[in-house]
């Protein structure tokens, strides 16, 4: 028998293993002391028991394999979740994508330092425990007080934070512990204080009033990022927080004011202009009317030196201004400013020099300067100014208009845009700052489509609002100082104690009296100091693990925490946080749809891991709207849309299932669409590799070998199919490198796929059996080969799916000595990839037609030519073995051939032959069936006629034959001599 060179362990060197760029190895795998047989495996895979029996193996010390070099450490963070739940399929997404990563960089010789953390999340979290309160306690936070409520939520932090924690683990990610964070912790807290101090001492950061996101119910300003967009098309109820009945909205009102000192018209009726509002609750704030200058219908005021306008709520009158930002299109082309409470209104009236007048209180109520409304809410003062107006004879009409409503996405209350003293952070040379190291080319964005969004988000960047109206959070670290005398400023300080000392000296008095502000800064400032903070930053070691390798996170918050950070990082460190950044899309669900409660189709990683029945995820929502996390006409939608998708559950998939079907998607595309059966499938697909390690072991003790006596494969004389499958070995692992070097994670993954499932498993395992199973001397060849091959795709396998990896890869050993550029063979592999198209078209004949081994099928083959009658005899015993033909004949196709008239099945299958199948006659075919035969073979010569046209117009192109490469044309007229072959051989046999 062959004998295969075994040698000593000590000898096998870590250079024979494979060629650096084909290192693509497992993080971490686990060895053990026995092999073989005694190392049995279950029936099947079973995702729970071979997840805790990694876990178990985790608690024992353990010595990771790396690639032998060391390369320096190699940085990320983790982009914190937010303790407001559990774990999304959004945040499993991220934590796989940079799992795999950082165990990849872990086996090229990185030490890996990956952070770990989750964020406080301040409006997000203080809403749902809020609701929380409510729903269980029947309480308002302003009801129990300041103190009692943080109580809550840092209770609520506990165990939600505990949960994520347990979600990533569970997820199999491995992250550094250690050196875990949370972004209100005592060291973040300390940085944050000294972010805002340096920034506010530099003068970077003030105080004063401007627009801003106000949420109502929150009495809070927001973010851009939590004001959402309902398109309103026609006249239609929202539901508005605070209010008993729906507000309608999608109305457009037309409203005149009278100019004064005007003409009258040809009725007798005052001179007046009318402007069109869909919010006539802001009349009362107006200080202006402007037109276009340009404008023919107002051009007559033009000549005037002021024209004023009688306001009809209060005593006194507003300006006719001219304006070349109004549009002459909307409405009368007239429009009213209201500054305090309109974007548009207040950079308007910013130019002109006017100022603005509130018109609502912090809550939405009417303003206490207008006391014929004072105290009304903004939605019931709007339908009695509207009343009052029509009184006034000042309402000219009313219309139904689309209109875009801002919403706050954690209050679901509508945005008021609100003029309140805010803290506000001068970002103009920060921003200049991160777009030039883009343009510098010092960063790279990826994709690289995102590097607009980037450009025009800096380049058009305002100010920052970074102070909220909250009780949760980081609390502003500034002190308003007010002397004897009335004089007052704002000093940053971390203490009481330092404030005082600043205070009195800029105010040049001891007498001071100081108030702390208690607004909290923005969730997105502490965050933006993460890469530095979390390094020990202001603490100059923060150096040694500054900046990051690569930043990893969703598209959707690259400029609210991605820029941010790196604007920030340049300032305060002055050097880049990061020189590469990569997005992912957005997870939707299987129909290309957003995840949310209100279609009922969100799934969480435990329910796709663990499994869930109906009524558990009914129970699941249950608990949510018991805990008032979501309403009930929310429970309503989400357990519907439950029902609809899922009417049986949903089936056990296991970890290493969810990861691999979330990285066989393109993470960079705008959306991920995430299919739960999908990831079902790829359960079957792991324990597929099972089986052909259980094939593995078994044949290895029926030959009486173990597994561990395979070290290396130099000097064994194989088989073709052997250097095939270890060619298409080679050919994987390179696209597993290259994948991993531009994280094209979906490329390795469906490479790896095709090599397990179709190379290995489906036709590489089959061709095996006979010889182990007769204990031949290719049986022991090719048990090493499967050896092999298991062992090294595996540990390619390994960074997506650890647990199933670890467990198999305790059965083989891992330094199997292959140098795989010997097998790099383009012409084997494309001769053995046609013998398999070949066997692949017998197979589909059979499945088609029902054919089975009790119909005792013989196979015919009828070769094109010479060259393709050879190659089809040097693999006649492995196309028997793959079609399950227990008779296969070969016969040159030419003027000679006699074909069998008792053919009962015939078709081509390819450049290589034609064939047909013949039954025992025990069998007789229907006619019907008969006749579909026909029917597919005229449905094939008709797609090949047309393939072949296709061809042919092509090379007949002028242009065609002016460009393309010599190769290229080469391959199409082999194409075309292929494609007419067969055609007349699919002729010949219908005949």
């Amino acid at each position: 028998m062959q004998i295969i060179k075994v040698v000593t362990r000590n000898l096998v060197k870590h250079k024979h293993l494979c060629h650096p760029k084909l290192l693509n190895v497992t993080a971490r795998l686990y060895c053990s002391a026995a092999r073989g047989p005694k190392l049995p495996l279950a029936a099947g895979y079973q995702p729970k028991p071979v997840e805790e029996a990694y876990w178990e193996r985790e608690k024992e010390p353990t010595k990771e394999l790396s690639s032998g070099c060391k390369r320096g450490p190699y940085r990320m963070i983790l982009p914190p979740p937010n303790v407001t739940g559990n774990l999304h399929l959004g945040h499993a997404l991220m934590a796989t994508v940079q799992d795999v990563i950082a165990r990849q960089q872990r086996q090229l010789g990185y030490d890996v330092q990956w952070v770990p953390g989750t964020d406080h999340a301040g409006i997000a979290t203080q809403v749902v425990v809020e609701r929380t309160l409510a729903a269980t306690k029947g309480k308002t936070r302003q009801e129990i007080g300041r103190k009692a409520f943080l109580d809550e939520v840092w209770k609520w932090k506990a165990e939600k934070g505990a949960g994520i924690v347990q979600d990533l683990r569970q997820l199999g990610c491995s992250l550094d512990w250690q050196h875990e964070y949370f972004t209100m912790d005592e060291q973040q807290a300390n940085a944050v204080s000294a972010a805002f101090i340096r920034l506010f001492e530099e003068g970077l950061i003030k105080r004063r009033n401007s627009l801003v996101n106000w949420s109502c119910a929150l009495r809070s300003a927001i973010s851009d990022i939590e004001v959402e967009t309902l398109e309103i098309k026609e006249p239609v109820e929202v539901a508005v927080p605070g209010y008993e009945q729906n507000v309608l909205f999608g109305r457009i009102f037309d409203v005149a004011y009278r100019v004064v000192d005007g003409q009258l018209d040809n009725d007798g009726q005052p001179e007046e202009i009318v402007v069109s509002t869909t919010r006539p609750e802001t009349i009362l704030g107006d200080v202006a009317v402007a037109v276009h200058p340009a404008d023919p219908r107002y051009i007559k005021y033009r000549n005037r030196k002021e024209v004023l306008l009688q306001h009809p709520f209060r005593d006194d009158t507003i300006p006719l201004i001219f304006d070349i930002a109004v549009d002459m299109e909307f409405g009368s082309g007239a429009v009213k400013l209201t500054p305090a409470h309109d974007k548009f209104d207040f950079e308007m009236a910013t130019r002109h020099k006017l100022t603005g007048r509130r018109v609502f209180t912090e809550s939405g109520e009417i303003d206490e300067a207008y006391p014929e409304f004072q105290g009304k809410p903004r939605f019931e003062a709007r339908d009695l100014i509207v009343e009052r107006l029509e009184q006034m004879e000042l309402l000219r009409e009313v219309r139904a208009h689309s209109m875009q409503l801002p919403i706050c996405s954690r209050s679901k209350d509508v945005i008021e845009y609100m003029t309140v003293p805010q803290w506000f952070l001068k970002t103009k040379s920060m921003c200049e700052a991160a777009l030039s190291e883009l343009k510098s080319g010092r960063l790279q964005i990826m994709p690289s489509t995102f590097e607009t969004d980037w450009e025009r988000w800096l380049t058009d960047s305002r100010d920052w609002c970074i102070s909220r109206q909250l009780w949760w959070g980081h609390q502003v670290p500034a002190y308003e100082a007010f002397d004897s005398r009335g004089n007052s400023c704002w000093v940053a300080a971390t203490d009481e104690k330092t404030a005082r000392e600043k205070a009195i000296s800029k105010l040049g008095t001891k007498e001071v009296r100081l108030t702390r502000d208690v607004d909290v800064l923005d969730t997105w400032f502490s965050s933006s100091l993460l890469p530095f903070s979390v390094a020990g930053w202001p603490n100059e070691s923060y150096k040694e693990k500054y900046p990051l390798d690569l930043m990893q996170t969703g598209h959707d918050i690259l400029f609210f925490w991605v820029a941010r950070m790196m604007m920030m990082g340049l300032k305060l460190t002055g050097k880049a946080p990061f020189q590469r950044i990569l997005l992912n899309g957005i997870v939707c669900d299987a129909q290309g749809r957003k995840m949310s409660k209100s279609l009922g189709n969100i799934v969480t990683p435990q329910q796709v891991v663990q499994g869930a029945s109906l009524e558990s995820l009914k129970a699941t929502l249950q608990q949510s709207s018991d805990a008032g996390v979501i309403k009930p006409e929310e429970l309503r939608t989400s357990t519907e849309g439950l029902v609809k998708m899922f009417p049986n559950g949903i089936r056990e998939c296991g970890t290493d299932a969810l990861r691999f079907t979330l990285l066989s998607h393109n993470i960079k595309h705008h959306f991920i669409n995430f299919d739960v059966t999908a990831c079902y499938t790829n359960k079957l697909f792991l324990n597929k590799i099972w089986q052909a390690m259980r094939f593995t072991l078994g044949s290895a003790q029926s030959l009486g070998i173990t597994l561990d006596e395979f070290e290396t494969m130099e000097g064994v004389q194989l088989s073709m199919w052997d250097r095939w499958i270890i060619g298409r070995l080679a050919e994987t692992l390179a696209i597993c490198s290259e994948s991993s070097t531009n994280y094209n994670f979906h490329m390795a993954t469906s490479a790896l796929k095709h090599f397990f499932y179709q190379n290995l498993c489906d036709v590489y395992l089959e061709t095996t059996k006979t010889a182990i199973r007769n204990r031949t001397h290719d049986a022991y060849v090719h048990v090493g080969t499967l050896t092999a091959c298991l062992s090294w795709g595996l540990q390619a396998l390994a960074p997506f799916t650890p647990f199933v990896a670890s467990e198999l890869l305790q059965h083989v050993p891992l330094n199997i000595e292959l140098k795989l550029s010997e097998y790099q063979d383009p012409k084997l592999q494309a001769e053995v990839a046609d013998i398999v198209s070949v066997c692949t078209n017998v197979r589909q004949m059979k499945s088609r037609n029902q054919i089975s081994n009790r119909h005792s099928p013989k196979l015919s083959l009828f070769a094109q030519n010479e060259e393709a009658e050879t190659i089809l005899r040097r693999h006649l015993a492995q196309i028997g073995v793959l079609t399950r033909c227990g008779c296969v004949e070969l016969e040159l196709l030419n003027e000679d051939s006699k074909f069998s008239k008792k053919l009962n099945f015939f078709s081509t299958a390819g450049a290589l032959c034609s064939f047909g199948i013949t039954i025992k006659e025990d069998f007789p075919i229907p006619k019907e069936q008969r006749e579909e035969i026909i029917k597919t073979n005229k449905k094939k010569l008709k797609k090949l006629v047309n393939e072949l046209q296709k061809y042919k117009v092509r090379v007949d192109n002028e242009a065609f034959q002016l460009m393309a490469d010599s190769a290229t044309k080469t391959h199409f007229n082999n194409r075309i001599k292929e494609l007419q072959a067969e055609i007349d051989n699919l002729i010949r046999l219908a005949a």
